[in-house]
């Protein structure tokens, strides 16, 4: 069975703090990083994406950073892609934030607000994963602890799924 005829229900359920979703074709992302280099979520279509907003102000977003540059170290290597997206924030303050909490973490900045605003995320920090043919099947609001077991096989899971 290819991807794209898989039932919602086939997927793997996710574990507490994840939310299964009605598929629906994620929104536009083309931003640069702080570097400046560009990035499209359409350029990882036949991967899963990890889609995390966030910002520097946010005491759960401070929390949850480590974990999440933990669990990218682990999972970059397993085909794993990462929109890591900053909201409305400058890049001092980007740059200042990242080499406290995850100092190797590829910052996207969406200076404007103008992609998280599509993406209508009901607070930070929140995390959406997109399957292969870029529909969004799941969502996380509040931080959560990605680098555990708990997490870590939920997602390989779905990165080995057929």
């Amino acid at each position: 069975m290819s991807f794209t005829s898989m039932a919602k229900d086939s997927l793997p359920e996710p574990p507490k703090g994840i939310i299964k979703l009605v598929p629906y074709p994620a929104p536009v992302i083309k931003l640069k990083d702080i570097d400046g280099l560009a990035f499209s979520l359409s350029e990882t279509k036949k991967h899963w994406v990890f889609i995390h907003f966030w910002a520097s102000w946010c005491g759960p977003c401070k929390k949850e950073m480590p974990t999440i540059q933990k669990m990218w170290n682990i999972l970059e290597k397993e085909g794993l892609k990462m929109a890591f997206i900053n909201t409305a924030e400058d890049e001092n303050t980007v740059f200042s934030f990242l080499s406290i909490y995850a100092p190797d973490m590829r910052a996207l900045m969406d200076s404007d607000g103008q992609v998280t605003e599509k993406w209508q995320p009901r607070g930070l920090p929140a995390t959406y994963l997109v399957d292969p043919t870029g529909m969004v099947r799941y969502q996380a609001l509040g931080g959560r602890p990605w680098e555990t077991k708990t997490y870590l096989e939920f997602l390989r899971r779905l990165l080995t799924h057929k």
